[in-house]
């Protein structure tokens, strides 16, 4: 990464790891057969998070070089995550 600076560096690949999402879809027509029209594909987590992302290279690269802020971030970021799912998992009962 010649002429970025490690802050950069560490903004990109913040912004990659909060853009990880769940798969979803939304259907309306599913609602005129009776039928959930708001489908959540993704599963829960195992817990494996944080050990998901030491196994990234993008994600490790971090922890070598910002370690106090890769722990904050990754904390911050597993704990969003788990929101987002839940958030979602409400929205399937919603549309029940």
């Amino acid at each position: 990464m010649a002429g970025k600076s490690r802050e950069t560096t560490f903004e990109r690949v913040s912004e990659q790891l909060c853009c990880e999402g769940n798969l979803f879809s939304f259907n309306p027509a599913l609602k005129a057969e009776g039928k959930n029209p708001f489908t959540l594909t993704s599963k829960e987590g195992d817990g494996s998070y944080q050990a998901f992302l030491n196994n990234e290279t993008r994600y490790s690269a971090l922890t070598r070089k910002f370690p106090e802020r890769a722990k904050v971030l990754f904390d911050r970021n597993e704990q969003a995550a788990k929101a987002r799912f839940e958030h979602l998992q409400k929205l399937v009962e919603l549309y029940k």
